[in-house]
């Protein structure tokens, strides 16, 4: 059996990457300025429990497979098999053919797997999973995400804006759809480093309160709101956005927890902001989103168990829906996937660029989790198979009166 000629056959005959595998096997182009290696047996034994992209990925993350040049040209030569995953009928006939292997070269799944244990969505399991992913390290995100510390979509105003003048512009969009002017209350629930908090406070003279479940997001943002002299206006809470106060703040902003927040308990989660809210204060929901409504719940395995545990995306569709429901009259929407895109690219790069220093931080194994699910999720909003929308809706006042202009914000 040659090994670079099986996999091959794994991922398309016309895949144009070269494939060079240890037994000295080699398919593919050799023109291809891009190649997958086959370093080890146990890359081939991670296929047999784990066909398709969980077992590439664990490969991958191990070392046991190495890419020759950029992991976002391998990912995009790749595509069917990166984001649609092997049918089942070509799993079984991949693991007859493999067993041999797995039997002398099997592997536990590598320790960056993580399954938070507890109730699904607990106060508990949240925390857990939420601290999985985003206390790796504050220096870490630094060089990932760049001087911004927005670790969400960023808005490009222009193909050729840079990264920050991008946040910026995601966080001034979201205070006009919002309707901030001085002297209003801002929650913001999920406040990552703080960005959309200090945004308000600074630029529109907002009093805003961030919550964020991550312990080290929360230390680092109210360091940097002291050190910019926003102590008056801003603030950021380590907590639970079920535990935010339940006085009536003018508006809330949701940038990137939904998806953390699981299908069954997006009612309650929607109420909870509605009822946060005084009567005409705004909501503006931005979040990853399915672009239709998907057969399995599931998100990828390799994203659900190394990135994001417990996370699940949902259609726009639904999310308005529920929205509607929890009393909100949605008065605008957009996607911005291709800005998701442009976002991902700039943090692979920055990535990149802070190789060496990102590897001594938090280890090689998780700086080759963050290159391939970065890589991974700027072709999935490319190809549309995922999004990113904004949702804004109001709280009506008296007589269904919603404090909206005519037309715009």
């Amino acid at each position: 059996m040659q090994v670079a000629q099986l996999i091959s056959d794994v991922l398309g005959q016309d895949v144009p990457i070269r494939v060079v595998a240890y037994d000295g096997s080699k398919a593919g182009p050799d023109s291809s300025d891009v190649a997958l290696r086959i370093l080890t047996p146990r890359a081939l034994a991670r296929l047999v429990t784990a066909p398709g992209t969980l077992g590439l990925a664990r490969a991958y993350v191990t070392g046991e497979i190495e890419v020759d040049g950029d992991v976002y040209e391998v990912l995009d030569a790749m595509a069917d098999l990166t984001l649609h995953d092997l049918t089942r009928a070509e799993r079984v006939r991949l693991a007859r053919r493999l067993l041999p292997l797995w039997l002398r070269h099997r592997q536990p799944p590598p320790p960056l797997e993580y399954r938070p244990p507890g109730r699904l969505h607990s106060k508990a399991r949240d925390r857990k999973a939420i601290s999985h992913h985003y206390d790796v390290s504050n220096r870490f995100y630094e060089w990932v995400l760049g001087p911004s510390m927005a670790y969400t979509c960023a808005v490009f105003p222009t193909a050729s804006a840079t990264l920050e003048e991008a946040q910026a512009a995601k966080h001034e969009l979201v205070s006009q759809k919002l309707g901030l002017q001085p002297g209003m209350r801002l929650l913001d629930v999920g406040c990552g480093w703080g960005g959309m908090v200090m945004h308000a406070a600074a630029e529109h003279g907002v009093k805003a309160l961030g919550v964020t479940l991550s312990r080290n997001q929360a230390e680092w943002a109210q360091a940097e709101i002291v050190r910019r002299g926003l102590g008056d206006l801003a603030e950021v809470r380590h907590l639970d956005y079920r535990d935010a106060p339940e006085s009536e703040f003018d508006a809330i902003s949701s940038i990137g927890l939904t998806e953390h927040i699981g299908k069954d308990q997006l009612p309650n989660y929607f109420r909870s902001l509605y009822e946060r809210l005084r009567p005409g204060g705004r909501l503006l929901n931005h979040c990853i989103t399915q672009p239709r409504t998907p057969l399995t719940r599931r998100l990828d395995p390799f994203i659900a168990r190394y990135v994001f545990p417990d996370g699940q995306l949902e259609p726009v569709g639904h999310l308005i829906s529920v929205m509607n429901d929890s009393g909100f009259e949605v008065r605008h929407e957009e996607n911005l996937r291709e800005h998701y895109a442009l976002t991902l690219a700039g943090w692979c790069a920055n990535l990149e660029a802070n190789w060496d220093e990102a590897v001594a931080e938090v280890g090689v194994g998780r700086a080759r989790v963050w290159r391939l699910y970065m890589a991974a999720s700027r072709l999935g909003f490319e190809r549309d198979n995922i999004q990113l929308h904004q949702v804004l809706g109001v709280k009506l006042l008296d007589q269904g009166r919603s404090g909206f202009p005519l037309r715009g914000w």
